[in-house]
C-alpha cells in the first residue's frame, strides 16, 4: 500500500505506455508543448472535469470526481463517473462473478446504483491501448474507493462524437497494473530515457523537444562508434 504523498497522477500512465521518453519529459524534467491536438484535448477535458452532478431519471452523473488507489499508487480527476440505479436490493449473482451487478448506495438517494467510468478524448481512437489504460486505471481507483465491481466502462471520441465500450477484462487490468508499478519503478530511478524515432513520434507535441531524429541517430552512431574501438582498446591493454 501506497501513502498519500507517494501517489502518482493516473493520467501519467497513458504517457508511460504511449513513450516512457514522454513520460520523463513531462513528469521528470517539467516539459511541455502545445501543438492542436493538445490544445483541442484541453478544451475537451476542461467542460468534462467541471465538478458538478445531474440526475437523469435512473441515471446519476458525476462530473470530476477525484479518485485514488492506495494499493497502485495512483491518484486523479475522472472526466465521468455514471451511476446506474439496479434497484432497492442487490441483484441476484449471475453464472459468472465478473459479471455481478452490485451497487452503491449514494447519499440522499434511493436504491443501489451501479458505476461506470467515462472517459472523454478529442480525435479518432488510438492504435495502442493508451485511452483503455487510463480508463481502466480509473475503474480500479473506483473499485477500491466503493468496494464494487466495475465490469467496463466507456470511452468518448470528440471527433466521430460517439461512445466505445470498454470491457474491463483480466487482461487488461493486468497490463494496467504492470504499468502502474513501472511508472513507481521510473520515478524512483529519475532518469530520462534516451531518444529512439518512432512514427508514432511525428504526432507528439515534444517532437521539437525530444528530437528523437537527431539525438536517437547520434546513440546510434555513438553505439557503433564505441564498438568499433572496444577491440582496438583491448588489444592495445594486452599488447
Amino acid at each position: 500500500m501506497f501513502s498519500e504523498s507517494d501517489l502518482l497522477p493516473i493520467s501519467a500512465l497513458q504517457h508511460v505506455a504511449f513513450c516512457e521518453r514522454q513520460w520523463a519529459l513531462i513528469h521528470l524534467e517539467g516539459q511541455w508543448a502545445e501543438n492542436r491536438l493538445t490544445v483541442e484535448g484541453h478544451h475537451l477535458h476542461d467542460r468534462a472535469h467541471k465538478a458538478e452532478t445531474e440526475s437523469r431519471g435512473n441515471l446519476r452523473i458525476a462530473r470530476g470526481l477525484r479518485l485514488r488507489s492506495l494499493r497502485l499508487g495512483l491518484s486523479g480527476i475522472a472526466d465521468v463517473v455514471e451511476f446506474h440505479r439496479l434497484g432497492d436490493a442487490p441483484e441476484k449473482p449471475n453464472s459468472k462473478p465478473e459479471q455481478e451487478l452490485i451497487g452503491v448506495s449514494l447519499p440522499g438517494v434511493p436504491g443501489l446504483w451501479r458505476p461506470r467510468p467515462v472517459e472523454y478524448k478529442r480525435g479518432k481512437p488510438k492504435l495502442g491501448p493508451y485511452d483503455e489504460i487510463q480508463l481502466c486505471a480509473q475503474a480500479l481507483c473506483l473499485e477500491e474507493m466503493l468496494g464494487v465491481p466495475i465490469p467496463a466502462g466507456d470511452l468518448f471520441y470528440g471527433e466521430p462524437r460517439q461512445r466505445s465500450e470498454v470491457a474491463l477484462n483480466s487482461d487488461l487490468r493486468q497490463q494496467t497494473e504492470k504499468l502502474a508499478a513501472r511508472l513507481h519503478d521510473l520515478t524512483r530511478i529519475g532518469k530520462t530515457p534516451l531518444a529512439r524515432y518512432e512514427k508514432k513520434c511525428d504526432s507528439c507535441s515534444l517532437f521539437s523537444i525530444c528530437l528523437p531524429k537527431t539525438l536517437g541517430k547520434a546513440h546510434t552512431v555513438g553505439n557503433y562508434l564505441l564498438g568499433a574501438f572496444e577491440p582496438v582498446e583491448m588489444e592495445a591493454k594486452e599488447k
